[in-house]
């Protein structure tokens, strides 16, 4: 009996020496360009804080981290706001969006894999909300007094009223939009 060989023709992970595939690359380089072109999208969507702004680009991201894993995930959310930070200098307002989209999308990513089907996607987008909320409130803890004129003091007590009402909000909507949309889009990457 010969003995079988079994090539995989799965384009979207990576190849047997551990590099990634041309269509994955590929395909990768167009969500980092779709959500870099959402990170100017910028809505407010609370308004007793109207200065902050919701931008979109996170979906994207969840939606690479649930079909390629969290690594592209965090490739989406990270490389889209370091290029915007060469055409709009804030790097502390990046820094902070990088830590809430990678909090959101890799626990995520990481609990829907392991766990599996609608389950799995509910758990991991439970775990990385909490997560993310966390991150989010600490980071403004953090950075918030290093680039404006508010202390530490004066963001701890924003952090019922404006904080947590916000990222949460935030997260929420990531969360909807790509369990909604995470499947067909799936569908249609892996084709």
């Amino acid at each position: 009996m010969a003995a079988s060989t079994h090539v995989s023709h799965d384009t979207h992970s990576t190849t047997a020496g551990g590099t990634w595939s041309t269509r994955r690359i590929a395909t990768t380089a167009l969500l980092c360009a779709l959500a870099f072109v959402l990170t100017f999208v910028e809505i407010p969507i609370f308004p007793p804080a109207p200065w902050l702004m919701y931008d979109p680009s996170g979906i994207v991201a969840f939606v690479a981290a649930l079909a390629f894993g969290p690594s592209t995930g965090a490739i989406v959310v990270v490389l889209p706001w370091v290029l915007k930070t060469l055409f709009s200098f804030n790097p502390w307002g990046h820094l902070m969006a990088i830590v809430a989209g990678v909090a959101l999308c890799v626990p995520a990513a990481i609990v829907a894999r392991r766990v599996g089907g609608t389950r799995g996607l509910v758990a991991g987008m439970v775990t990385g909300a909490v997560i993310a909320l966390a991150a989010c409130i600490v980071g403004n803890i953090i950075v918030t007094p290093l680039y404006t004129a508010v202390s530490t003091a004066d963001v701890i007590a924003m952090i019922v009223p404006i904080l947590l009402p916000f990222n949460a909000l935030k997260i929420v909507i990531n969360c909807v939009v790509t369990a909604l949309i995470q499947k067909p889009v799936s569908q249609v990457v892996s084709q």
